[in-house]
């Protein structure tokens, strides 16, 4: 295996990739007592339209089939539940679909052979029949009804679709009930054989565990997967502009709630390494948003908002910003907000300031296992790769790049949504 000190952090990776191009990345804590299995592809909602492998015409699967296939691979053909088998030996196991990617996990103390090779058995053996796909439509309908009634979902979805015109992010993960029950095992069976495949999968493994052992148990168990192909996935053509700005509507809530999006194009903000873009942007919205911001202070000192939650939704071409909170005055609350992207002021000294705490943070999380597991698996996701020296991108650092990416920002292609509480329609 290829060792990779992650400079900064007091930290090693061994990384290797199987002849059939699975990647597999260890990350050794022998201080630690527990461990952690990711096992992933990169295949979430957002890819619903694909040129299956050996095909020249491209098949669209109804939405939320990644969310729907994960459901299906806790179903074995030999009736065993995989929870019921990690919980035998007190080990946690759960899955999850997001836009990008699905994951498969466990985690615990105990058995950590028998569970790696467990984990890596069931996900690779896919049992999808019209019976259990049939049932599983209606387990799924009411989870979704369920979530979607649960107002942080309704706001987040109404800015989503007001953000993209096209693009599947403005979905749903888990689709809607109508899509759902398109579903079919011949579609399951099309996209776990495309995206399912070694080559668009990896197995990151986070702790206290034997690595020679792991390493065995993963060349026995995958050296033997064919990849079947890879999907052709075309871009989808998304126009610069939000779909729409401004947008309202009444929930089943107390307290009003506020959506704001401000949607970048990629290409406007010049030659950057999408890592190195990244970082700025990131560290461009924490100094204007951040928890120890002014304009945090401000809010919290006028009583403008009750929460306030902000995170980079990332597509191909796009980069979009995303701010939700709750608050009892909307209006005066999106227009802080506004103010603040018009002004955009880049304080050298806070912005030095601001590494110095990044860097802080990133050192302190690499104590832990989930802040490991996290970072290693979001690279793994957005760059195909192990980043060896964040700290040192971050180190290096200047306020002048900063500067030229946000000259380059259009900060009125806002969409705000308001979602209002009942009593105010009264």
């Amino acid at each position: 295996m290829k060792k990779i000190n992650l400079k900064g952090l007091d930290l090693v990776a061994y990384t290797e990739t199987l002849s059939n191009g699975l990647d597999v990345i260890f990350v050794p804590f022998e201080k630690k007592s527990n461990y952690f299995i990711s096992y992933a592809t990169r295949f979430g909602s957002e890819i619903t339209n694909f040129i299956p492998s050996g095909d020249k015409k491209a098949h669209k699967v109804p939405d939320g089939i990644a969310h729907f296939l994960e459901h299906k691979m806790f179903e074995q053909e030999s009736g065993e539940d995989p929870f019921a088998y990690f919980s035998k030996s007190g080990t946690g196991a759960n899955a999850s679909t997001s836009y990008d990617n699905t994951q498969y996990i466990c985690y615990g103390t105990k058995n950590f052979e028998d569970n790696l090779r467990y984990l890596l058995q069931y996900v690779n053996a896919p049992y999808y029949t019209d019976e259990n796909v049939e049932k599983e439509k209606g387990i799924i309908a009411e989870e979704l009804k369920m979530y979607a009634d649960l107002p942080d979902v309704q706001l987040e979805t109404r800015l989503r679709e007001n953000i993209y015109h096209v693009h599947p992010r403005r979905i749903d993960i888990g689709g809607s009930v109508d899509e759902i029950y398109k579903i079919t095992k011949e579609d399951l069976y099309l996209c776990y054989n495309n995206f399912y495949s070694p080559n668009n999968m990896f197995v990151l493994v986070v702790g206290n565990f034997p690595m020679e052992e792991a390493m065995s148990i993963i060349h026995q168990e995958l050296d033997s997967k064919e990849n079947l192909g890879k999907a052709e996935v075309p871009i989808v053509k998304e126009k610069k502009s939000v779909c729409k700005k401004e947008d309202s509507f009444v929930g089943n809530i107390q307290v009003p709630k506020i959506g704001v999006g401000l949607k970048i194009a990629i290409s406007d903000l010049g030659q950057y390494d999408d890592l190195e873009l990244d970082l700025y942007l990131t560290m461009f919205t924490t100094m204007l948003f951040g928890s120890s911001s002014i304009f945090r202070e401000h809010a919290r000192s006028e009583k403008l908002l009750n929460n306030f939650y902000s995170n980079w939704d990332n597509t191909e071409e796009y980069k979009t910003f995303l701010i939700l909170s709750s608050t009892n005055h909307p209006e005066s609350l999106i227009e802080a907000i506004k103010e603040e992207f018009s002004k955009h002021e880049l304080d050298e000294a806070m912005f030095n300031r601001m590494k110095k705490v990044w860097i802080a943070n990133e050192v302190k999380m690499a104590d832990y296992i989930d802040s490991t597991v996290n970072n290693i698996f979001d690279d793994m996701i957005r760059y195909h790769k192990v980043i060896p020296n964040k700290v040192d991108m971050i180190r290096k650092m200047n306020i002048k790049s900063l500067e030229k990416i946000v000259s380059k920002i259009d900060f009125n292609n806002l969409s705000v949504v308001i979602m209002k509480a009942q009593e105010e329609v009264l």
